[in-house]
């Protein structure tokens, strides 16, 4: 059976992850894409094998199997309702909106839908969900990023922070996952993610630094769990396109589609 798959948002994710299906992945063929600048978007698939139309986001259910969700979170209900409502797969980065969201899974439920929340930049995901199945007492995730991956963020904008020319790393926030995916929708759907593996997003704790002294994403995560301790980090390189996202995540898509259609798939 080929899937067919629908990316909303051509940026530095959906972009590259829109490249590979055109390229060829076995049981995956690219129907659609829905962008903010159409023409831009039909330029950049001017050397593609099989270029596929532009469509509004409400629509891309029409074209596809999987719908992509690689777009802003405020857009995320635009492109998620109708495609749930008709029994299609999201596949959602912006998984931080799901918290603010989550009558989404309802009309998933009610409709045959499904919601996906890949890897993306952080890992160790599916130990943490076998983890809470004995029982998990605490999760935490400390971030550090480059200064300019965090500017522009709701949370530094409201309490007046300032990153600009920082000399030293900065905590610039400490709290829940669930404040985390409000104050910095655009840089830490990995706490919300990790939160939705764990223990829910308001007993999972986390502090955001911005390090002038790093040049990558930096994620360290400590669980304290009945069946294990846990302990990981991982250090992304950014995206060229959008530093506040790692080159990862676009790969963590690619792979998450593969496992889709693939005979064999590896992980929990």
């Amino acid at each position: 059976m080929t899937l067919h798959v629908a990316i909303a948002g051509f940026g530095a994710i959906g972009k590259v992850v829109a490249q590979r299906l055109d390229q060829g992945i076995e049981g995956l063929v690219l129907a659609a894409v829905s962008a903010r600048d159409v023409a831009q978007a039909e330029a950049a698939m001017a050397d593609f094998v099989r270029p596929v139309p532009v469509v509004p986001l409400a629509r891309l259910w029409e074209d596809a199997d999987v719908v992509v969700e690689c777009a802003p979170a405020a857009l995320l209900r635009e492109l998620a309702e109708p495609a749930l409502g008709h029994g299609r797969i999201v596949m959602v980065l912006s998984c931080g909106a799901l918290l603010d969201n989550p009558n989404l899974v309802d009309l998933a439920r009610r409709h045959g839908g499904r919601i996906l929340v890949p890897t993306g930049a952080l890992l160790g995901l599916d130990a943490v969900i076998a983890a809470a199945e004995g029982g998990i007492a605490s999760v935490n995730m400390i971030t550090r990023k480059p200064p300019q991956g965090l500017l522009g963020a709701p949370h530094l904008v409201a309490n007046d922070i300032d990153i600009a020319g920082l000399t030293e790393p900065k905590c610039v926030f400490s709290g829940t996952a669930r404040e985390a995916a409000r104050g910095f929708p655009a840089n830490v759907n990995v706490a919300a993610a990790l939160a939705l593996a764990g223990i829910g997003p308001d007993r999972t704790t986390v502090e955001i630094w911005a390090d002038p002294g790093v040049t990558r994403n930096i994620h360290r995560i400590e669980v304290e769990a009945a069946a294990a301790r846990l302990s990981m980090q991982i250090e992304n390189v950014p995206s060229d396109d959008n530093p506040r996202t790692g080159r990862l995540t676009a790969l963590s898509v690619i792979a998450a589609l593969k496992k889709l259609s693939s005979p064999l798939a590896i992980g929990t």
